[in-house]
């Protein structure tokens, strides 16, 4: 059974920095596309790429987030990391670990980051 447990959310003022943590356990995730994904507050808001890294390590980045936010993985340790700095109150939002190996689709549960002063 695959899981994906998260870490890092939390409570940041602005021009702040988190990082966020999610490892991946159940299969193999060696080809897998490792990435954060978020939805922010209002129940009609869709979950929108944040980062998402390949299995090659070509990364990808929405242009909201370029410049501040960086994605990385430990193919060995089976993590997918979200390096947030510059954050803004538009950043606030749950973000969720997604893991795509083929067709098949993981998501974590969520973690709150809430950019406020």
């Amino acid at each position: 059974q695959v899981q994906l447990v998260e870490s890092g959310g939390g409570l940041v003022q602005p021009g702040g920095s988190l990082r966020l943590s999610c490892t991946a356990s159940g299969r193999s995730f060696i080809y897998a596309a490792m990435g954060w994904y978020r939805q922010g507050p209002g129940k009609q808001r869709e979950r929108e790429l944040v980062a998402e890294v390949a299995s090659d390590g070509f990364p990808e980045y929405a242009e909201a987030v370029k410049g501040r936010f960086t994605v990385s993985r430990d193919n060995a340790k089976n993590t997918v990391s979200l390096q947030m700095t510059s954050l803004k109150p538009d950043d606030t939002a749950v973000y969720f670990c997604k893991v795509r190996v083929g067709a098949s689709v993981y998501w974590g549960q969520g973690t709150q980051v809430t950019v406020s002063a």
